[in-house]
Parts: C-alpha cells; sequence; structure tokens
C-alpha cells in the first residue's frame, strides 16, 4: 500500500501543481485509473482468498442455531448460546447435538462426519460421550451438556484451524521480509528512474515522472506477501475437511519435507484390543466349538472372552444356557453348556481339570511364538481345540503403508511389544523396518538415532508413553482417539484414529509447499520482468513502455493469479482406496491380553 499510495500520490500532486501553476501534461486520470485498477485488483484478490476460508465458514456454520432444554420436566427451546453445563439436552431423531455432553438415557446412532470425518455412525449408550455439531441419526436421547461455547469440540477445532491460518511458516517469514525491502527497493528504483530519465534523456520531466511512478506501481509486493498465506490457508482448510488439523503453518510446512514415518503399534497400527485370528478344533466341529465355548465366555468380563463372544456374535452362532459358571482367577472359567462341562482357559487351567493336550500343545506353541495368545477349551475333560488371539490391524493401515511407501517414505514401527508379535503385524503391513521392545523412555531416543543419519523423522502415536517421541520428531502426528498428552505433545492431530490420514497429512504438505514454492517464483520472476520495462530499459530500442494503469492492471493480475494458484489445492488428489474406515477407536492405552486368566 506504501507504493501504491507514492504512485498515486505523486501523480497527483504533480498533476495539482501543474495545474495551479499554469497548465501542462497532468496525471489526473492516470491517478484514477490507478485507483480503480488496484482496489478491483483487490476485490479478486479478497474473493479468491475467502474461498480459502470455506472449510472454517463450513465448521462455524455445523452447529444448531437452537437447543431443546428439559428445564424441571419441561422443553425449552432456546438459543445453543444460552446452553449451560449441566443443562438435560433432549435430541430427538434427524436432530443435530448442540453441544458437547455424555448420554443419561437413550441408544441411537451418531453420524459424527461432519466433525471426525468418520463415514459410518457410531452407536451410542448411555455413559458414552457425544460431539456438538454431530447428527442423531434414529434413537431419541437425553443429553447432559458438558462443554459449552469455546470449550467444545467444535469451537476448539475451529480456532485450531484459524490459529493455524494466521501463523506464519518459516517460508512466509522470508517472503515478508524479501517485500520489505522490495519496498525499498521500488522507492530507490523509482527516485533512480526519475533521476536518470529527468538528467540523461531529452524528454520532457513528465515523462521521468511516469516512468517512476509505473516503477513504483509495478513493483507492488503484493504476490510476493501472498505467495505463502494464501497457499496456508488452503491447506489447512483441506485438512480440516478431512479430519487432519495442523497446529499451525510451521508444521504444515514441515510435514512437507518428511522422510520417515516412525508409528506406534498398538492403538495406532493396530486396534488396541485382542481379535480372534485362528480357531484350532481337536475332534469337534468348529461351529460346535464355538457355541459351547461362546456360552462359557459371555459370563465372563475378561478381554479375551470378549474378543470370543464378538468372534461368535459375527458368525450368528446359536445362544445357550449356561450353569454351574465358576470364574477361575488367572485361569479361565468352567461351566455346563447343554449337558457338557466346559472348560475355557490356559494351560494352568487344563492340568486343574486333568485334561491331556495332546497334539494340541504344539499348535499352540506354534501360535504363540508368531505373537498369538492362545485360550484353550475342553469339553467333557478332553481336549477340544482351541483359538488364538492378537491385536489385529486396523483396516486401513495397510493401504497407509502402502500409500506412504508409494510416496517414497519408509515406514518404521515401533512398539514396547516382543519381535515375534511385532514381526507378525509387521508382516501383514508391509513394514520391511521394525524396533521393538522399546521402553516407554527410550522412544525419544530411537527417533534421535534416525535423525542422526539425516532423517526427517515424523512420529505418530497415541499413548502417554509416546509424548516423548512426540515432542523429540520433526513432526509429531497423534491419532484422534488418543490421550489429551499426546494431542497435546503433537503438531498434527488426526481426528479420526485412521492411518490412512498419516500420508493424507504428508500429501497436503507437500502440496503446500508446491504452490507456495510456484508463487514464490512467479512473483519474483514477475518483478524481474516488470521492474526493468516499467524503468524504460526497452524503451530507446524497442519503443516499449508501461504505463502506470497497465502497471496497476499488472500488479493486481499477477496478486489474483498467486490467489487462484493457490486455490487449486483444493484439487488435491489425496488417499481415500476402498477401505472400511475403523468405527471404534480402541482406548489408547490398552495392549492385547495375556494368557493369564
Amino acid at each position: 500500500m506504501v507504493l501504491v499510495a507514492v504512485g498515486v500520490g505523486a501523480g497527483w500532486v504533480y498533476s495539482l501543481v501543474i495545474t495551479l501553476t499554469g497548465g501542462g501534461e497532468v496525471f489526473y486520470e492516470a491517478a484514477t485509473v490507478l485507483t480503480a485498477f488496484v482496489l478491483l485488483g483487490h476485490w479478486f484478490e479478497m474473493r479468491a482468498r475467502g474461498g480459502a476460508n470455506d472449510a472454517v465458514r463450513a465448521l462455524l456454520e455445523l452447529a444448531p442455531p437452537h437447543a431443546v432444554v428439559l428445564r424441571d420436566g419441561v422443553e425449552v427451546e432456546i438459543p445453543t448460546a444460552e446452553v449451560v453445563t449441566g443443562d438435560l439436552l433432549l435430541v430427538r431423531p434427524g436432530a443435530k447435538i448442540a453441544v458437547d455432553g455424555v448420554v443419561q438415557d437413550g441408544e441411537s446412532d451418531i453420524d459424527e462426519s461432519m466433525v471426525t470425518g468418520e463415514s459410518l455412525p457410531v452407536h451410542k449408550t448411555p455413559g458414552n460421550e457425544v460431539i456438538g455439531a454431530t447428527i442423531n441419526t434414529d434413537g431419541t436421547l437425553r443429553v447432559r451438556a458438558t462443554k459449552v461455547g469455546a470449550d467444545s469440540a467444535l469451537a476448539q477445532i475451529v480456532a485450531l484451524v484459524q490459529q493455524a491460518q494466521n501463523s506464519k511458516a518459516p517460508g512466509q517469514r522470508l517472503a515478508d521480509r524479501a517485500a520489505f525491502w522490495l519496498v525499498l527497493v521500488a522507492l530507490i528504483g523509482g527516485g533512480a528512474t526519475f533521476a536518470t530519465w529527468a538528467l540523461f534523456s531529452d524528454k520532457p520531466l513528465t515523462a521521468a515522472l511516469l516512468f517512476a511512478i509505473t516503477v513504483v506501481v509495478v513493483t507492488c509486493p503484493d504476490a510476493l506477501g501472498l505467495a505463502t498465506p494464501t497457499a496456508i490457508m488452503v491447506g489447512t482448510g483441506l485438512g480440516a475437511r478431512r479430519g487432519v488439523l495442523f497446529k499451525n503453518a510451521t508444521a504444515l510446512e514441515a510435514s512437507a519435507g518428511i522422510d520417515t514415518v516412525v508409528m506406534d503399534k498398538t492403538g495406532t497400527l493396530t486396534k488396541g484390543e485382542p481379535e480372534v485370528t485362528d480357531l484350532v478344533s481337536d475332534g469337534m466341529g468348529e461351529s460346535e466349538l464355538l457355541r459351547l465355548t461362546a456360552a462359557v465366555e459371555r459370563e465372563s468380563e475378561h478381554p479375551l472372552a470378549r474378543a470370543i463372544v464378538a468372534h461368535a456374535q459375527d458368525r450368528e452362532v446359536e445362544r445357550l444356557e449356561v450353569t454351574g459358571f465358576e470364574n477361575v482367577p488367572g485361569h479361565g472359567a468352567t461351566a455346563t453348556v447343554d449337558g457338557h462341562r466346559v472348560a475355557v482357559g490356559n494351560h494352568h487351567l487344563m492340568d486343574r481339570e486333568g485334561v491331556d493336550l495332546g497334539k494340541l500343545v504344539d499348535r499352540r506353541d506354534d501360535l504363540a511364538a508368531t505373537g498369538r495368545t492362545t485360550v484353550l477349551v475342553a469339553v467333557d475333560g478332553r481336549p477340544a481345540g482351541l483359538f488364538a488371539l492378537a491385536d489385529a490391524p486396523r483396516p486401513t493401515a495397510a493401504a497407509a503403508v502402502s500409500v506412504l511407501q508409494e510416496m517414497g517414505v519408509q515406514v518404521v514401527m515401533l512398539t514396547g511389544d516382543n519381535q515375534a508379535t511385532a514381526a507378525r503385524i509387521a508382516d501383514q503391513l508391509g513394514i520391511d523396518t521394525v524396533i521393538a521392545e522399546v521402553l516407554p523412555g527410550d522412544k525419544a531416543a530411537q527417533i534421535t538415532r534416525l535423525q542422526q543419519d539425516g532423517r526427517r523423522v515424523a512420529m505418530v502415536g497415541d499413548g502417554v508413553n509416546d509424548a516423548p517421541a512426540l515432542a523429540q520428531a520433526d513432526l509429531g502426528i497423534a491419532i484422534g482417539a488418543g490421550t489429551d498428552v499426546a494431542i497435546e505433545t503433537a503438531d498434527v492431530v488426526l481426528m479420526r484414529s485412521d492411518p490412512l490420514d498419516v500420508p493424507t497429512a504428508l500429501q497436503i504438505g507437500r502440496g503446500t509447499r508446491r504452490k507456495m514454492r510456484q508463487n514464490l517464483a512467479w512473483a519474483v520472476g514477475y518483478n524481474a520482468i516488470a521492474l526493468p520495462i516499467a524503468a524504460g530499459v526497452f524503451e530507446p530500442t524497442f519503443g516499449l513502455i508501461l504505463r502506470p494503469e497497465i502497471a496497476a492492471l499488472s500488479m493486481s493480475g499477477s496478486s489474483f493469479l498467486v490467489a487462484v494458484n493457490a486455490l487449486l489445492l483444493k484439487r488435491l488428489r489425496l488417499p481415500r482406496p476402498d477401505a472400511e474406515s475403523d468405527t471404534t477407536p480402541a482406548t489408547p492405552t490398552t495392549r492385547p491380553a495375556t494368557a493369564t486368566r
């Protein structure tokens, strides 16, 4: 604006002096057209930059304007802004949940896609937390408000995106310094141009002033100043739509340079909860074995029992009545099912029941060697089979690893689990480098070791024990279902517990950096070409003259092109293979249960 003001002011003041002192060539029309073009260019520029804020605007519009609150048993509709912590909200089917809260009564599926990006509805029962601005799809809920206003999840997401858009990346700070010096160059260049034409040419003083004004106007560093912030606004908004929240512009720029991604295993690459992987029958049909075992395990609260029951539900096996259930702490459980005495547990329980496992011992040892936990089953004192359980990979984990490798990024698994378990998961996911049996306090040291080898490292984790490693890495990425400590320490937060969002974050970073470089190259190239033309360097040889109005138009057009080029980042193709999202993120600190039941 300094340069525009100098250019317009110089032309107008000079014209005023000429008018008052007896007439001559004046630049009133040039000053007027110059102002009009500059304002028109800024209007186009603001329209383009406004498109970069679509993500924030869409987030702000998610919250419903009104909420139905139960006060003294009476339904009262009030503005959402007037809801206070502790209010009991009535949420009917199809309605939006006004604020964050906890379900007090009712069951329903909640569509959380607008906030978390999760594609499938999440089932909620009493005691479950719900997020403001999500949609209640079928049942009627009564929700106790826990976070309102600026404390709500939606408000914090909006604040985080705005904070990132308003922060400055290292590249932007460099551009700002360059723009500052360019203003000085333009002013000095304008003065030198005027002096040169006035002293060393036979052209009138008005021509010298025309060249000087054109130099000052054409060198306006608008495009240089817009080159990075517009790209950053679009990049952070693009991430927000995909549930990838960059905390600041530095994190966005850092993600572009990552060449190594270190991923925690449990809760990040895996679900963090046991799942049946193998069912081995010994003289009994698999369906019958599953029916009898599931009947006993339904009476137990052990994590392994819940996994076997879930497997039976998936297979839709018949439910059987149980009598004489006995829990044997640390060993397993016994019960009578359909006239049979069924024992389910580890080898200690089998020894107590006097069961000779026979050939099942070898199968159990083979499965244990691959990091699986085994549950043995005996029926009427004879071995019937076994179940192998393990922490299963998330549905999109293999796709995430594949996309990262296609991007030229090395993927490393870092875990405290034993080598056999880590190797099994790594083999399933296609990960070549595994660092296992690492104590929580040593994870940061492993990141440092990679950095000392010249790697630019991103750490992806979700637990308290990942926080030091997240802080040490060049880029810390926290899984959304993780702990508050991990999320607070990280530079990027993935709202969905989806490993596929890791390559998404890196691709957004790379795309943003590419646009920043393109815009900076355009801004520098434009000034390098326009400045000598404006100064009249080519006028004696080619008769090429750039008038102030045209200079204003080209300067504004340059800024507009930079903004539009940044908006093209919205067309960036991001990974989204046909892999079902994980709709049940596990508690991040949960590890596969051991065979000590």
